[in-house]
This record gives structure tokens, sequence and C-alpha cells, in this order.
């Protein structure tokens, strides 16, 4: 996970940051703000943990929750276009699982979807980290995210 080298290629760029969780709780939004600085390009930060709160906070349509389930990249698509819109960052990202225990045949603990939105559109993806257990899964996600955004703020 490099933090530091994500705020630093923003704060070169002059490009600012959003963040969408469900399943990391914030851990996205902590590990930015827990460097000193962070405020020049992170923005906004949301937990939208529940559908209800997906729906209210990012606009994501209960029609895209019925059909595709809050594990999906159809979600984290909406909820990254939700989280970019509203904050009015360069960047954003978002993510949706099941960090475990627990999870289905369909969706087993583990998977996660992210998305990553920028003036260009959005991305997305999913990654099966696989039944690591809660922590670990959650921890991967994270770091995921930061890789994703780094990506996103380098030319």
């Amino acid at each position: 996970m490099s933090v530091a080298a994500l705020l630093e290629a923003c704060a070169t760029r002059g490009l600012t940051l959003a963040t969408a969780e469900s399943c990391t709780g914030g851990m996205v939004a902590a590990a930015l703000t827990d460097r000193a600085g962070s405020s020049a390009v992170f923005l906004w930060g949301a937990v939208t943990y529940s559908n209800a709160a997906k729906r209210q906070q990012l606009g994501v349509s209960q029609m895209t929750l019925v059909a595709h389930g809050a594990v999906s990249e159809e979600v984290a698509a909406e909820m990254v276009r939700g989280a970019r819109d509203r904050s009015s960052a360069d960047l954003a990202v978002s993510i949706t699982g099941v960090a475990g225990p627990g999870g289905s045949e369909r969706k087993p603990e583990g998977r996660v979807c992210f998305g990553v939105a920028n003036k260009s559109g959005v991305r997305t993806e999913t990654i099966d980290f696989g039944a690591l257990g809660r922590a670990r899964v959650r921890r991967a996600a994270r770091d995921h995210a930061i890789a994703l955004l780094l990506r996103a703020a380098q030319p």
C-alpha cells in the first residue's frame, strides 16, 4: 500500500480524491487521512454499508441492486459515479464485497468489486481474494483500492 505515493501523485497533478466504501467500512479514507496534509487532495468519503445508504448517499438504483446484488460491478460502478459526482473530485474509488465470514456459492467470501472513476469514465473489476478471513480481506481490498487510485493518478 503506497498512500504516500498516491497523495504525492495527486498533489503533483492537482487531482482530488473521493471514496465510496462498503465492506471496508472507511478503511481507505482512514488510510488517506492518517497522513498529514491529505486534506489537500482528499475531499470526501462515504461509508455506505447498507443498500439504503447506497441508494440515498450515492444514488445507486434500486433496480440495479435487485438485478445484480450489492456485490457486483454494476453496483460498484454506480457507487463510484455517485461519489465522484457528489464530491466533485477528479478521481474516485468504490468498494463493495463479501469480507466474511460466509458468502454463497454465487458470491463467495473474499469477492470484492471495485470501481474507479475519472473524467474519462468508469472502470470496474472484481477480485476474488479468497476466504482469508474478514480482517485480511478488508485490508487486501483497502490496499487494492489505493493501488487503483495510484494508477489512475499517474499520467
